[in-house]
């Protein structure tokens, strides 16, 4: 039987880190009353990891980061910002997310997420920029076929190609 990191900033668990922020962060999701699912791919080949949708349809975006290579590496990130409204970052207890507050990643834009695999907390909200209606109502079709496609593959794997 495996054990639990020591850390989840040990760099040997950083998978395993991504999987407990997410699950932390969609537990608070929830009780602010949006709706998540991991890994969703967006226009363009990039994949988000987390998009919620809120009960007026907004769209929350958050990018995971466990590592401050991976932080300081991704020169993609921007990109989701035509996909939400809301965008955030989430990384672990104890993680120097001091970066985050530098001109490159948008702190007036961005939000702030804390998380651990049971709960999550934010420490900087993330500023609504609406998305135009059209891109709003694309993102949102697309964001229910994929949850609709995942729930038929819990209970029919056969039933629809991998997504």
């Amino acid at each position: 039987m495996l054990s639990p990191p020591v850390s989840c900033l040990d760099p040997a668990s950083e998978a395993l880190c991504a999987i407990d922020v997410a699950r932390g962060v969609t537990r608070m999701l929830l009780r602010h009353e949006l709706t998540a699912i991991p890994e969703v791919p967006l226009d363009g080949g990039r994949r988000a990891d987390l998009m919620a949708l809120d009960s007026r349809g907004q769209i929350v975006i958050v990018e995971i980061k466990v590592s401050r290579a991976d932080l300081l590496g991704d020169g993609k990130w921007q990109d989701y910002l035509a996909h939400c409204d809301r965008f955030y970052w989430a990384v672990p207890a104890g993680f120097d997310a001091s970066p985050i507050d530098g001109a490159a990643f948008l702190p007036e834009r961005t939000g702030l997420i804390v998380a651990d695999r049971y709960d999550a907390a934010i420490l900087r909200e993330a500023r609504t920029d609406p998305l135009a209606a059209p891109v709003r109502k694309r993102c949102t079709l697309a964001f229910a076929r994929r949850a609709a496609r995942r729930l038929i593959a819990v209970h029919d794997p056969e039933a629809v190609q991998p997504f």
